[in-house]
């Protein structure tokens, strides 16, 4: 996965400031990563039942898969459109 530039007009397009755009991409983030975790879970949870004295199998650097990371995701979204979030107004 090789690096990319971030056009910051197309995020200055996508909210009224900067802040909000990152505090937008930052929650997709989490979301996704979120989403992972319960994912990768749920699917060593269905693959095998340990017991109490079952040995824990150590996954080796061969079966290592390369994901692309969650602020990748998040800021692609953004772009796309695909974020949506609320602005929240403090009473003062």
């Amino acid at each position: 996965m090789g690096l990319k530039t971030i056009p910051f007009r197309e995020i200055e397009n996508k909210a009224k400031n900067m802040y909000e755009a990152v505090a937008a991409m930052s929650g997709q983030a989490r979301v996704e990563l979120q989403e992972r975790i319960v994912s990768r879970t749920i699917l060593e949870h269905q693959e095998e039942e340990l017991d109490v004295f079952d040995d824990y199998e150590e996954k080796k650097p061969e079966e290592y898969e390369e994901m692309e990371k969650v602020t990748t995701i998040a800021v692609d979204k953004f772009l796309d459109g695909d974020v949506k979030w609320k602005k929240i107004q403090l009473e003062r």
